[in-house]
């Protein structure tokens, strides 16, 4: 919805279009903050038992344009109402952190951690931290002890494989993606992922293990034409490898040979739909003066 569309609404309307967006996880942290200031904020207390979730909303609309006179307020409202509330503490770790005091921060968090072990909210706010810093191994480690815990956050599982990566540290990138693919076998992109992961680290073995999950992200996604020309690349170096014995190497020969042919085609289909395309645009940039 356009900002001057927003303008003409109500506060009860206001109030209506944040609950929609809060029920689709959608931020809008901009058009929050403008029904804050315009709407809501004189009329806090007419919201009853929402109130206090419509504060947590502005609150980290006003943390995502860093608005933190906003963020004091909303938080000091929400601490006289839940004195004792670990939520209410992360959200003052977060405003520490968005304004760069990271030591600070972490020592809010560290306190939430010890008080509820089980709590994986200020542990992900932990780690984001350290990422943020640059302090990837320290990262890692947290990430590490809290997916013993959180064993199905899939989530956490990709960040720690992108943590890895970052280190080139491949043998454990390969292993998250594995666990992500036990928790989601039938996603191409994991697939995908996994034999990127084993083409980059090299060797007879990996190149081998990477073309067999590229032709099953293949499998699972025909239009995918990255795993495609992993196919190619893959059996390339196959074919070329002096470990690959003659029977697999007229087998690779024959698979790069047919993924070639299968882009050559992909790749003249797409020139034939954009032809009329580009040629309505050069018409179009044409000026006569």
């Amino acid at each position: 919805m356009e900002m001057d569309n927003l303008k003409q609404l109500n506060w009860s309307e206001a109030r209506d279009l944040l609950r929609t967006w809060r029920d689709n996880n959608e931020r809008k942290s901009e058009e929050v903050l403008y029904f804050w200031k315009s709407l809501l904020e004189y009329n806090l207390n007419k919201l009853g038992s929402e109130k206090f979730v419509v504060l947590e909303q502005v609150c980290i609309a006003a943390l995502d344009c860093y608005n933190i006179p906003v963020v004091d307020f909303c938080i000091k409202q929400l601490s006289n109402e839940f004195p004792n509330s670990l939520r209410v503490k992360k959200y003052y770790a977060m405003r520490l952190e968005a304004q760069e005091r990271y030591d600070d921060a972490l020592k809010v968090l560290d306190s939430l951690i010890k008080k509820d072990e089980t709590n994986n909210a200020p542990r992900k706010r932990k780690i984001a931290i350290l990422k943020a810093q640059g302090r990837n191994v320290e990262a890692i480690k947290e990430l590490t002890d809290y997916l013993k815990i959180f064993m199905a956050d899939t989530e956490g599982w990709q960040e720690l494989s992108e943590l890895y990566i970052a280190e080139q540290d491949f043998n454990k990138a390969a292993f998250c993606v594995e666990e992500l693919i036990l928790h989601n076998p039938h996603n191409h992109l994991l697939h995908q992922r996994y034999a990127e992961i084993r083409y980059t680290q090299g060797g007879f073995d990996n190149i081998e293990l990477a073309r067999a999950y590229y032709c099953q992200a293949l499998k699972l996604n025909p239009s995918n034409l990255r795993a495609l020309y992993g196919v190619y690349l893959s059996s390339s170096n196959i074919a070329a490898s002096a470990k690959c014995t003659a029977q697999k190497k007229k087998e690779a020969v024959k698979l790069a040979e047919w993924a070639v042919s299968e882009i050559k085609k992909r790749y003249l289909a797409a020139k034939e739909d954009q032809k009329d395309t580009n040629l309505e645009d050069r018409l179009s940039a044409l000026q006569i003066s």
